[in-house]
């Protein structure tokens, strides 16, 4: 595969170990298709990407394939909230319900909008059964969300809101904007930063979208998450995996999954994109005149709020508000104040506040690992050992 690989793009020639690690993934790592871009201080120096947009391996990945980037949308989704918050339009201290009233049933009148950032909020999954067609209403799942209880006494612990977590912040930055989630994003972070990143696309994308192709079943004796999590079937892990299920490529490669606006999951982007966005929260959250928001914001992304065993995931998970944060079995480079969000399968997007670096990985083969993928992990590696 490496001698007849292609790496297209750019690389700054100091980051020559950055196009190295890329193309070491196709031949050690199985990669398909990728792109992966670095930005430092505001300057794209690497932007590359290489192999095929579909499992059959005839459409070439190109500088303009986007891929669905899974729970990397989540960190996308949370610039939304901070944004109004940097704008004091959202008060990310008061209770969701000062925002979305019908959210006070069930017991929740008293969880802040901080909880559904640092996953501490108790809903993790939707209670009620809901068919296939219903996640792809937004009316449907934020009711349902507002009406359910929540699994545990919301701030007592974390668990991973793997899918909710964008139907419970979308739904405020709706309210509070007026705005759809997906359409707050573009408006106001996406097509300012000139970035390639859309939450629910419509068909005229299809033909540059690369195919989701799902990792391999784990092998005996290999950690398997999902096995963990299905071993009770009434658990809130897997609710969360079952209802309804929505793994499978048919339905994930799907239309109604494209266009649908689900922000904890079905972000479609390319590496340049994330690099872009993140590059600029990584420099104080401005970049070439466009401003996302200012250094409190920044602050909290990077603060922690929920570390140690997750109430959802058979792992430990790290988070700030609304991004994930290094720890030692997943670590986003040497510095502190590192923070973005991981996507199922391997995808990136992080910002580095002290070494001013924005980082984008987009892929369509899927891994097993759920935080960082060795793929990435040999990209992060290659940036600070360039430096």
């Amino acid at each position: 595969m490496s001698a007849k690989l292609t790496i297209n793009g750019e690389c700054d020639p100091r980051f020559a170990r950055v196009r190295e690690a890329f193309a070491e993934n196709f031949a050690r790592r199985n990669e398909v298709g990728a792109s992966a871009s670095v930005v430092v201080d505001g300057r794209c120096v690497v932007d590359i990407w290489a192999g095929h947009a579909d499992p059959a391996r005839t459409r070439p990945w190109k500088r303009d394939t986007i891929v669905n980037v899974w729970s990397t949308t989540k960190g996308l989704c949370a610039m939304c909230a901070h944004r109004l918050a940097d704008q004091g339009k959202l008060d990310l201290d008061a209770p969701v319900a000062n925002y979305w009233p019908e959210f006070a049933a069930g017991g929740k009148g008293a969880i802040p909008v901080s909880a559904l950032l640092n996953h501490r909020a108790g809903l993790a999954a939707i209670k009620a059964p809901l068919k296939l067609d219903d996640i792809f209403s937004w009316a449907k799942v934020t009711g349902e969300l507002a009406r359910q209880e929540p699994w545990w006494k919301p701030g007592s612990k974390h668990g991973y809101h793997a899918i909710t977590f964008g139907w419970l912040v979308g739904e405020v930055v709706r309210r509070v904007s007026g705005k759809s989630l997906g359409t707050y994003f573009r408006d106001e972070i996406a097509k300012p930063l000139g970035a390639e990143a859309y939450i629910g696309i419509g068909p005229e994308f299809d033909a540059r979208v690369a195919e989701i192709i799902y990792a391999p079943e784990p092998q005996p004796g290999e950690p398997n998450i999902f096995a963990e999590m299905m071993k009770d079937p009434a658990s809130v892990g897997a609710v969360a995996l079952t209802n309804p299920p929505i793994f499978a490529p048919e339905i994930t490669n799907g239309r109604g999954w494209r266009g649908a606006e689900i922000p904890g999951a079905n972000g479609h982007a390319n590496a340049r994109a994330l690099a872009r966005i993140y590059g600029a929260l990584a420099r104080g959250g401005e970049v070439e005149g466009v401003k996302l928001f200012g250094a409190r914001e920044i602050e909290r992304c990077y603060t922690e709020q929920s570390y140690g065993p997750d109430a959802v995931l058979p792992i430990t998970t790290r988070f700030g508000l609304g991004f994930m944060l290094s720890q030692p079995s997943a670590q986003m480079g040497p510095n502190a104040h590192t923070f973005g969000h991981p996507g199922a399968g391997g995808s990136l997007g992080f910002a580095d506040p002290i070494a001013k670096i924005g980082f984008g990985y987009a892929m369509n083969q899927m891994g097993n690992e759920p935080l960082l993928d060795p793929r990435a992990a040999a990209l992060i590696d290659a940036i600070y050992a360039s430096l």
